[in-house]
This record gives C-alpha cells, structure tokens and sequence, in this order.
C-alpha cells in the first residue's frame, strides 16, 4: 500500500469518528476528503478505490448522500474529470440493495426451514415479493424471538 493511501484511510476513518453524530458535518468532511483526491492528481484507478473506501466509512442518510453525489458530479463536469459518474453510483447502489436483499431472503428462508420445516416454507410466496430491505431486516431479526409462523407473519 503507497504511503499517501494509509494517510488517506486514516484521516476517513478519523473524520467518521468525528462526525458520527452530525450528518452536515460529516457530509462536509466527506466532500472535502473526496475533493483532496481530485486535486492531488491521483491515478484513476486509486481515485475510484479510495472513493468506495470513503463511501464505506463515511455513511450518510440517503438524502445527504444524492445531495453530496450531485455535487460530485457538478465538480466532475466542471473540471472534466469524470471519475464516478452518477450513473456508475446509482448502478453500485443498485447492485447494493439487490445483493443485501437477496442475502436477507436467502437467511429468512434458512431461518424458516430450521425453525418450523416446510410449515414455514410457506410463508416464502408473502416474503419473496418484498423489496424494501428494512422490513426483510426486521423479518430476519424477528426470526430469534418469535414462537409461531403467525408470530413472524405480524410483522
């Protein structure tokens, strides 16, 4: 790993610590990590790793995060430097949620057979059309506490 990369994971995981509690404030630090990139001439390949380093650690609500991408892709276009194009971020957000959901059905349907055998099975055509990867969340959370399938259908 080159010298300047570990100073670089390091001020982001610093800055997340920072700012765990403030959202605007640990948007600002993202951007101005992100922004140091650019400006230091880094090769593209190392831009676009230490990006998703970044994005990794530095969560943000969703909101603050497309407001941070527009400006990303504002910066992009007016220094014409297209690194992490919008589209590319959508696509990996995308791909995100798809393999979150599918590891959340794949452990709602291991935690259905073990627990009632193919009397749970049959709750699988109710879950499987579920999309939103909180609700498949607290199905996969609710699996450890509840006694019946009725129980875990409630939630």
């Amino acid at each position: 790993m080159r010298w300047w990369w570990r100073i670089r994971v390091s001020e982001a995981h610093l800055k997340a610590l920072e700012t765990q509690e403030d959202a605007a404030a640990r948007k600002a630090a993202k951007w101005q990590l992100l922004r140091r990139l650019y400006e230091q001439g880094y090769a593209r390949a190392d831009i676009l790793n230490l990006f998703r380093f970044i994005d990794w650690v530095m969560g943000l609500p969703e909101e603050q995060e497309e407001a941070l991408w527009q400006e990303i892709h504002e910066y992009e276009e007016a220094q014409r430097m297209p690194y992490v194009t919008s589209v590319q971020r959508i696509g990996e957000r995308i791909g995100e949620q798809r393999g979150l959901r599918e590891g959340l059905f794949d452990g709602i349907t291991l935690g259905l057979e073990l627990k009632w055998g193919a009397e749970g099975l049959r709750l699988l055509p109710e879950i499987g059309p579920i999309e939103d990867v909180y609700l498949l969340r607290a199905i996969h959370e609710g699996l450890k506490r509840v006694s019946t399938p009725e129980e875990l259908r409630r939630i």
